[in-house]
C-alpha cells in the first residue's frame, strides 16, 4: 500500500483552513531531498506556514509539497519529500498530527548525516522521550 501520509498531510491542512487557522508543517530538514532555507533549520527541524497567504503555488502532491516563498525577503522554492514531514498543526490551537514510520520511510537511526538527532516536534506535547521518535498515546 502507498504511504497515508501525503493524504493525510492534504486532509488535515484543508481542516485547519476550513477552521480558519494557519497550517504549519513540521519537516526533519537532514532528510535527502529536502530543499529549504538552511539559516531558519534548528535541530535539524524546521516549521513551515503553508497558509495560502504566506506561499504561492502550494503543492502536496504524493511524492513531495512544493512551494515559492519569502524567507527573510529573499524568494526562494521550497521542496520536502513527503517522508520529511514530521508533522502538520494549527498554529492557533496546536491541533493537529504527529506522523511516526510507516513501510518504506528511511530509518531515521541510520540517516544521513546523523538526522536521528533533534526529532522531538514543534507545536506537540511529544517532549524528549529516548529514541526521538514521535510516539501516539491513547486518551479516554
Amino acid at each position: 500500500m502507498r504511504s497515508s501520509r501525503p493524504y493525510l498531510v492534504r486532509a488535515l491542512s484543508d481542516w485547519i483552513l476550513d477552521n480558519n487557522a494557519t497550517p504549519h508543517v513540521v519537516v526533519d530538514a537532514g532528510m535527502a531531498g529536502v530543499h529549504v532555507p538552511s539559516d531558519f533549520v534548528a535541530n535539524g527541524q524546521i516549521v513551515l506556514n503553508i497558509s495560502p497567504s504566506a506561499v504561492r503555488g502550494l503543492s502536496l502532491e504524493n511524492e513531495a509539497l512544493q512551494f515559492s516563498a519569502r524567507f527573510g525577503g529573499v524568494p526562494m522554492q521550497v521542496y520536502v519529500p513527503m517522508n520529511a514531514v514530521l508533522a502538520i498543526y494549527a498554529k492557533e490551537n496546536g491541533q493537529g498530527m504527529v506522523f511516526g514510520q510507516e513501510p518504506g520511510d528511511p530509518d531515521p537511526d541510520s540517516g544521513p548525516a546523523g538526522t536521528a538527532t533533534g526529532k522531538e516536534s514543534a507545536g506537540s506535547e511529544q517532549g524528549t522521550r529516548g529514541s526521538g521518535k514521535p510516539k501516539l498515546k491513547v486518551v479516554k
